[in-house]
């Protein structure tokens, strides 16, 4: 399939790059699950580590300076820290196919993993695991992709600062952009502790829920008078993807990383706190030229509106209300 025809058939995800596969597996028993975002022929990969209270993998190599200058695909899991066992059934997933970093001796695929913490709802003890992020893997594919609460956005809420019992759900969402050849897209976890906002309005559209009325209170206000006592360390989380067929070095996807971490500061409020282990990944695997500052532009915008359709498309489980069933 040519570039030009990919361009034609958009499904507003990131799948719309040529060579992003994308496959999820939810466990709605326990209430957790994982993406697997698969660039199976390689694209240089960079990272944006925003949060405070990261749970990562393989992300060191992704900074300028080392050697590996290509990732085979980039896993999203719920489980807290347990679920980085997921990247394992990616790598071997990978090493089956025959794809990975040739070092002369065995081919190893290169994949970089964060989680977000999911285990204060559905069953703490079943978390991602490396058959989980194998299936992931075999899932994976091209075309439309399913939102809401899938894959690692199973058990994903926001407006987690009083817990659970306040916080709406979130879930899993996607979007891309075009502009002549050159293709964006991104897919984002939304498990924040603050609240989700309309961009263009300010308006809270999902978060911290009011116990008293209808609505929702303002979780920066509430941190601002010193609501803090009551918030567990790395709790929270927005993980995020960013893919495109434009052709980058090692410190231009470092570059886009940063630029698309931007969207998460339109859209969530507050972002990158203390609290959160914002990351964000960029995947490039084509070779369109584009201006860095029109890429930046672009996935800043991409990550906003996959933030938002990670509220939007979320359904209420595990007794947290989302959204949707809020406004009825």
């Amino acid at each position: 399939m040519s570039t030009q025809d990919t361009v034609s058939k958009l499904y507003r995800n990131v799948t719309d790059v040529p060579g992003i596969l994308m496959g999820h597996v939810s466990d709605y028993e326990a209430l957790t699950g994982c993406t697997a975002v698969l660039c199976p022929e390689g694209a240089v990969g960079g990272v944006e580590v925003r949060g405070a209270s990261p749970g990562t993998r393989e992300t060191d190599l992704l900074r300028p300076g080392y050697r590996v200058e290509e990732v085979h695909g980039v896993i999203l899991a719920g489980g807290s820290a347990f679920g980085l066992d997921a990247a394992c059934g990616a790598v071997s997933y990978l090493e089956e196919q025959g794809y990975g970093f040739d070092t002369g001796i065995v081919t190893v695929p290169i994949v970089p993993a964060a989680i977000i913490f999911d285990l204060s709802i559905g069953d703490k003890n079943v978390r991602p695991d490396a058959k989980m992020g194998y299936d992931a893997c075999t899932a994976a594919c091209a075309g439309e992709q399913p939102e809401g609460c899938v894959g690692a956005g199973t058990g994903a809420m926001v407006g987690n600062i009083l817990g659970p019992g306040s916080a709406t759900k979130s879930g899993l969402g996607s979007w891309s952009l075009k502009e002549g050849d050159l293709i964006i897209g991104a897919v984002v976890v939304v498990n924040a502790l603050g609240d989700v906002v309309d961009p263009t309005t300010g308006e809270i559209i999902a978060g911290l829920r009011d116990p008293q009325k209808q609505g929702f209170l303002n979780s920066s206000e509430l941190i601002l008078r010193g609501s803090t006592e009551r918030i567990p360390p790395g709790t929270n989380t927005v993980l995020g993807v960013v893919a495109t067929n434009a052709s980058l070095s090692k410190v231009q996807a470092g570059r886009l990383a940063a630029q698309a971490s931007l969207g998460l500061a339109r859209t969530i409020r507050p972002a990158h706190t203390s609290y959160d282990g914002d990351t964000i990944f960029a995947l490039s695997c084509g070779s369109v030229q584009a201006h860095p500052d029109q890429l930046g532009i672009m996935a800043a915008e991409c990550i906003a509106r996959a933030v938002v359709r990670a509220v939007e498309q979320a359904w209420s489980l595990g007794g947290v209300p989302a959204a949707c069933d809020l406004r009825k």
